[in-house]
């Protein structure tokens, strides 16, 4: 087993404040948006065999069956499948879809195809693969997920009073419903860019305005003048309304499949998702978006935010059930006095603790403590018994 030193990725909607609070570690003044845990060429954790710091992507590459195992091999390649992340948000991030494993290999082979540099801002796919992914909320979170109900959608735009919201309105009261969010979506990314732009600052005062007062969709119309604040003008302010606002409690978790619309708001949660860099974005960003691929990605259906809970297992062990292979992200909420219990040894483990203390013992008689945001690699076949008073998150992949 390894301890991980990790890299904070300094994004600007990073909080300052939430990342620096659970690390112990100075606040700067900076955002610190990420922290990455495992092994993504772009800030792959390190770790110390005794011959100095080395990436734990260059450590897995050496011997990635040894690393990784068989069965990780055999099933998702020679590097690690998933990425752990704390993610602190303290303004939106970008509107966004991921593809599916189909729709992102052959979008990489048409990109490929077409000679589009990887590095190219245009550039939509930079690998073959899907990017579902799942946060858990440490902290009260918010974000926007999915498409509501086009009906319901209907009713709290017209509450906004804003006459150039009217034309979209009208469209959500059509039939079939996955139409209308389609002619929707499509008209407010498409629609001239000034005009747009006094759209949405307008319906953004108004959200600010019934956010102050009594009613039902009182956190829906502050989620969305929060978006407005932050990103004055951008289309995605109107595109936002469109979807769920979800608030998870501690311990709570989202999980985002493929096609699905959504951004993350205000909050500090713990973060997997299968190794990808794909993304379209649809809006709350000054980078490029596609909007015919877009519209080729977007799942349009309206649906209701489906909020995970932890379903106990064995051995004290909570996890997030999450219908993928590449990663399976569990907890473990040990009181003072709670016995040891072995990890599953079958697969790589990046282990992650926010609370307390987590002692790891192996069968070579090595121990390592974990204080409060101190995380480790255990590769596949190595035994560990967990012990101590905290709150450790598992990560692992499902084979």
């Amino acid at each position: 087993m390894d301890r991980l030193a990790n890299t904070v990725r300094p994004y600007a909607w990073g909080s300052t404040t939430a990342i620096p609070g659970l690390l112990g570690t100075p606040v700067t003044g900076e955002p610190q948006a990420e922290l990455w845990l495992g092994a993504h060429p772009g800030a792959p954790s390190r770790v110390d065999r005794g011959d100095g710091p080395r990436p734990l992507s260059e450590v897995i590459a050496a011997d990635p069956q040894g690393e990784l195992g068989a069965a990780s091999v055999r099933e998702f390649g020679p590097t690690l499948p998933f990425l752990l992340k704390l993610l602190a948000a303290a303004a939106p991030l970008s509107l966004q879809v991921h593809p599916d494993r189909t729709g992102a290999a052959a979008g990489f082979a048409a990109e490929e195809a077409r000679g589009i540099p990887l590095d190219a801002p245009h550039r939509n796919y930079k690998d073959t693969h899907h990017k579902p992914e799942l946060l858990c909320a440490l902290t009260p979170f918010d974000g926007l997920c999915g498409f509501r109900d086009p009906a319901a959608t209907a009713d709290l735009l017209a509450a906004l009073d804003v006459d150039s919201l009217k034309p979209y309105v009208d469209l959500l009261r059509a039939h079939p419903e996955t139409d209308a969010l389609r002619e929707v979506l499509t008209a407010v990314l498409t629609a001239d860019r000034e005009a747009m732009a006094e759209t949405a600052a307008a319906a953004g005062a108004a959200a600010e305005r019934l956010a102050g007062q009594e009613g039902p969709h009182r956190d829906d119309y502050a989620a969305y003048a929060f978006v407005a604040r932050h990103y004055p003008g951008d289309p995605g302010v109107v595109a936002a309304m469109l979807l769920n606002h979800v608030r998870l409690q501690p311990g709570e978790a989202l999980y985002l499949g493929a096609g699905v619309p959504h951004a993350y708001l205000d909050g500090l949660g713990v973060e997997i998702m299968a190794n990808s860099d794909n993304v379209l974005r649809c809006g709350l960003t000054p980078k490029h978006i596609d909007v015919p691929e877009l519209l080729r990605v977007v799942r349009f259906e309206p649906s209701v935010p489906g909020v995970l809970r932890p379903e106990a297992g064995p051995d004290g062990e909570e996890v997030y059930a999450a219908p993928v292979g590449e990663f399976r992200l569990s907890r473990y909420v040990r009181p003072v006095g709670a016995p040891p219990h072995p990890l599953d040894a079958r697969a790589p483990q990046v282990l992650l603790c926010t609370h307390g203390t987590a002692l790891l013992r192996g069968d070579d008689g090595g121990e390592l403590s974990l204080a409060q945001g101190e995380s480790a690699f255990v590769r596949a076949g190595e035994r560990v018994v967990l012990d101590g008073a905290c709150t450790l998150f598992r990560a692992t992949v499902a084979v």
